[in-house]
């Protein structure tokens, strides 16, 4: 399988996206330095690309991070507590500009399935790691990965152990 989605681009997108939707301003998400972040008590969102080329663009962080997120994209104070619907929508909507950006560099046409968030992404068979790279936000880790795959996702819950 070639990687149509290359590690620079998804860097590119990732900062455009948090630049223009999150802080305003480019420069605070950075390719994280060191040993690759461990994460404790971790959240995912992602989002599924459907049509001639499958995969998924997913973004993983701790459960804090994800709510920092939340606060700034909804404009809440630092010491505001963040509902779990608020950090389904603002964590997942990162997810899907993110994932429709990586949809619109491959060279066929397909679409988007829903943003989720959940303590993990299931499970898919045959699915590829095709770009993973761990960032930093505001100094918190992020990764945001893209998967490639041939069979459409398990159901929520499903998993193949």
């Amino acid at each position: 399988m070639s990687t149509v989605v290359e590690r620079d681009q998804v860097l590119a997108i990732a900062q455009e996206v948090f630049a223009a939707m999150v802080d305003g301003d480019t420069g605070l998400l950075q390719p994280w330095s060191g040993d690759e972040p461990a994460l404790h008590g971790a959240v995912v969102a992602w989002v599924d690309l459907h049509g001639p080329w499958t995969g998924r663009a997913e973004l993983t962080t701790e459960l804090a991070t994800a709510q920092a997120l939340a606060r700034v994209l909804l404009e809440m104070r630092d010491d505001e507590a963040v509902s779990q619907v608020d950090l389904v929508d603002a964590f997942g909507e990162v997810a899907n500009v993110v994932g429709g950006n990586v949809k619109s560099l491959l060279p066929l046409r397909g679409s988007l399935g829903l943003p989720q968030v959940a303590p993990a992404a299931p499970v898919v068979r045959g699915a590829v790691l095709v770009q993973n790279l761990s960032l930093s936000w505001r100094g918190r880790p992020l990764v945001v990965s893209v998967w490639a795959y041939d069979q459409p996702a398990l159901p929520e819950g499903t998993s193949l152990a």
